[in-house]
């Protein structure tokens, strides 16, 4: 059984703490349980009743009707939802309690539901990414425990892999790039997504992975005369980032991407001309559309 704390529970639904607790005071929402100390811990019918509630509150719906309703009726009411970005909400919310109850199969079953009716490269851009985004692991923000972390990034991993496996060779001729995680840098989940999508827009990946130093790529570079060159860093304080940033200049590719997470977006990382910072997948490949 889960215990969840109501920051948690904000971070996983979206719905501020403050607002959250309106809905406990003032409609009963939850009885959440209480240590000695007086601190509030949720269940996991908790977690699922708050999800379906966002859900439908994303859709319009007050919460003062979704309070009144059963259980069965949340549940169809759900089912009837037309807006493509709350069903898109639902995709990822769903993933939340297989990653949490280490449940494999269900995450399977999930992701080849999605798969067959997204298809691969949108099940990967529009339910994989933004869950992954979501509960922290792309980052390795600290939200998740590090056996959950394991777990979730081992499955997507076998799903990435296999994915690029399947995918047709592509050309000598095609246009190129080197995706590279610098030194001391070894979580490579969101390389893998890059090397997906890239090969799948029929561009020629030299992945070159975990923990590869500036200078060696710089060398790389000059053989290979890629037309991008795209890294990433989770573990640099800014000073270390800025000075990664510096260093990547001297690599050789028509365009250099960093691509930065929330909390280097917001830093306001300073860069030369040569190296372009990215907060966004879908902006590594505008030059390919």
């Amino acid at each position: 059984m889960g215990r969840y704390s109501i920051k948690e529970l904000e971070r996983l639904s979206g719905i501020k703490a403050h607002t959250i607790r309106i809905w406990e005071k003032r409609y009963k929402l939850f009885e959440p349980v209480r240590t000695p100390t007086n601190i509030r811990y949720y269940s996991d019918e908790d977690l699922r009743k708050l999800l379906s509630v966002t859900l439908l509150s994303n859709n319009g719906v007050k919460i003062s009707k979704i309070v009144s309703m059963e259980e069965q009726e949340i549940s169809s009411a759900i089912k009837g939802i037309k807006d493509e970005s709350i069903i898109s909400q639902k995709r990822v919310d769903d993933l939340i309690f297989p990653m949490l109850e280490f449940d494999e199969d269900k995450f399977n079953q999930l992701f080849q539901e999605y798969s067959k009716e997204l298809g691969l490269e949108k099940t990967f851009t529009e339910v994989i990414y933004p869950f992954l985004e979501k509960v922290g692991i792309l980052w390795l923000s600290d939200e998740v425990s590090p056996a959950q972390e394991h777990f979730t990034t081992h499955l997507i991993r076998q799903k990435l892999s296999a994915a690029i496996e399947a995918l047709p060779s592509v050309s000598d001729q095609a246009k190129k790039v080197i995706l590279f995680l610098p030194e001391g840098e070894y979580h490579e989940l969101g390389l893998l997504f890059f090397q997906f999508l890239y090969k799948k827009k029929g561009v020629r990946v030299y992945y070159f992975g975990q923990s590869v130093p500036v200078e060696q790529v710089k060398i790389a570079s000059e053989t290979i005369s890629p037309n991008w060159i795209l890294t990433y860093t989770v573990i640099r304080p800014k000073a270390g980032t800025e000075e990664l940033i510096e260093r990547l200049s001297i690599c050789k590719a028509d365009e250099i991407f960093f691509l930065e997470n929330e909390a280097q977006h917001n830093s306001n990382l300073n860069y030369p001309s040569s190296v372009s910072g990215i907060s966004h997948y879908s902006q590594a490949f505008l030059a390919i559309q």
